[in-house]
């Protein structure tokens, strides 16, 4: 079983910066690959990125290559998602996942825990 907890979102003008953090508990957490996800109202989660147990592989969705950096600290049992060059398209309920199989790292129906999300505005 595992817990986690997203924090750091909130208000920013379009071309800022946000920095998501999403703390884990429970069984080891360099077991998991980790993946950050988003959903706008009215339209389906979407993949944004993802990092393997060891952060070695790391895969972006098209829409934030070059603007979002995944990482994470597993001394910590925390993963990051640092936003920046921020868009209004990128207002969402921002969310971090689990992926115990470490397959389909883009597909949601994949990951078995998550977190409880947070919201991300970016105004124009």
């Amino acid at each position: 079983q595992v817990q986690l907890v997203e924090s750091g979102g909130g208000l920013v003008q379009a071309g800022g910066s946000l920095r998501l953090s999403c703390e884990a508990s429970g069984r080891a957490f360099s077991w998991y690959s980790m993946g950050w996800f988003r959903q706008a109202p009215g339209r389906s989660r979407e993949f944004v990125a993802t990092i393997s147990g060891g952060g070695v592989t790391i895969d972006y969705a098209d829409s934030v290559k070059g603007r979002f950096t995944i990482s994470r600290d597993n001394a910590n049992y925390t993963v990051y998602l640092q936003m920046n060059h921020l868009r209004p398209e990128d207002t969402a309920v921002y969310y971090c996942a689990a992926n115990e199989l470490n397959v389909g790292l883009r597909e949601p129906a994949r990951y078995k825990y998550w977190g409880q999300g947070t919201q991300v505005t970016v105004s124009s």
